[in-house]
């Protein structure tokens, strides 16, 4: 993969419902889960491939992660194994 298609992004973002992080309220974000969301197994490692590969990294705390922003939004994960990511985040810029 060497660019990112974000038509097909934007509608797999267009199909979740994000789910507000209500246990950090002093940072509010959104998540979906996989395996509870609308996407396919082959589309949230998709998503998390992209995130990782094209994501601009920028600091949070003690963390650096990479962060792919689309629409108003950024997006990112914890950085565990693709087999151990379970949460795509969200939080408006």
């Amino acid at each position: 993969m060497n660019s990112i298609d974000y038509d097909r992004l934007r509608e797999m973002i267009s199909r979740c419902q994000w789910t507000f992080a209500k246990t950090m309220p002093q940072c509010p974000h959104e998540y979906i889960v996989r395996g509870k969301c609308p996407l396919t197994e082959e589309e949230f490692l998709y998503f998390v491939d992209v995130q990782r590969r094209f994501g601009v990294y920028e600091r949070w705390g003690k963390y650096n992660f990479p962060y792919l922003h689309i629409d108003g939004y950024k997006y990112w994960t914890m950085g565990h194994s693709y087999e151990n990511t379970i949460i795509i985040n969200r939080a408006k810029e």
